[in-house]
């Protein structure tokens, strides 16, 4: 690849909690990585994935939502948004098809003003709305900042994705690839398949737990010796699922262990979607009261303020 015209950044993917960023950043390089559901604050961390063609290499870094916090890990996950803006060559804001800017959207321009990157406004989910209504929205956002480009797109119906790849591909910079064709992410399998159940686990219990769910993987290893009729090893997988309080335990588990059963059938898909192999998964349940206001509990369960 020569690095006289190829093109390789960091994209940053940003915008309020539950706008999708997850579900593009997964359509855009054509692999689910990061987890979605319709909660917001899905996504505690930032996710770096990789897509590599014959003229660039787009390495996107989807962002927990900005927003205002509450406890120590809304304060993690809001320092790393604001890292991921400063170390971008180019941001894609998302926002949803409205015209109607609120305190969560205001919050985020004060942000963005301070960016000399190009920043693309992408208006996600327009699906949802008459396509006659579009020229509103986009004046309502116009107003606010100086964006280099504006792209309507539908995430969930990869609806003018690839007019958006050719934007983010138009303000890349020159430079080669940093990372082998092939890679995707560098998240490690073990961190993906916990967050895996953690997806689960906030799509089946809907509104009945809130956001003090956790997930650690305690084992993840091929067994020795194994191979199944169609020749894939198995693997062994033993997880525990972290809630703060003990009423939100029962709920987790359900009558008879339906409810945790039902998670761990579903997160078992896709973890043997992701590795190959088939995948024997033993779910736990615990209680550790307050640990999204705990340093030292964030830190065992992958949130380490010192990683910021």
């Amino acid at each position: 690849m020569d690095s006289n015209s190829f093109k390789t950044g960091f994209i940053a993917l940003v915008g309020r909690p539950n706008v999708g960023k997850s579900t593009l950043m997964n359509n855009m390089i054509g692999q689910k990585i990061a987890i979605t559901s319709n909660k917001p604050q899905t996504t505690r961390g930032r996710i770096q994935t990789v897509y590599t063609d014959e003229r660039c290499q787009m390495i996107f870094v989807d962002t927990p939502g900005i927003h205002e916090t509450k406890n120590k890990l809304g304060s993690y996950m809001l320092h790393i948004a604001q890292k991921t803006l400063e170390d971008a060559d180019m941001i894609l804001w998302l926002v949803e098809p409205t015209d109607f800017i609120g305190q969560g959207e205001k919050y985020i321009i004060k942000q963005l003003k301070r960016c000399k990157q190009p920043i693309v406004l992408v208006i996600n989910k327009i699906d949802t709305v008459k396509k006659n209504q579009l020229p509103k929205f986009i004046d309502t956002y116009q107003k606010e900042l100086d964006f280099a480009e504006i792209v309507p797109v539908s995430a969930r119906k990869r609806e003018n994705i690839d007019t958006l790849m050719d934007v983010i591909y138009k303000y890349l910079p020159y430079g080669p690839a940093l990372y082998d064709e092939d890679t995707v992410t560098e998240e490690p399998e073990r961190d993906i398949a916990a967050e895996i159940i953690r997806e689960k686990a906030l799509r089946l219990l809907q509104d009945e737990v809130p956001h003090g769910i956790a997930v650690t993987i305690e084992r993840m290893r091929e067994r020795e010796g194994y191979l199944s009729d169609d020749g894939k090893p198995l693997l062994d997988v033993d997880a525990t699922i972290i809630c703060e309080r003990d009423s939100h335990k029962g709920i987790v588990i359900g009558k008879g262990g339906a409810m945790l059963k039902k998670i761990g059938s579903q997160a078992r898909v896709d973890i043997e979607d992701m590795t190959e192999c088939k995948v024997n998964l033993k779910l736990w349940v615990k209680v550790r009261k307050n640990w999204r206001d705990d340093s030292s509990q964030m830190k065992h369960f992958g949130y380490d303020e010192r990683d910021i």
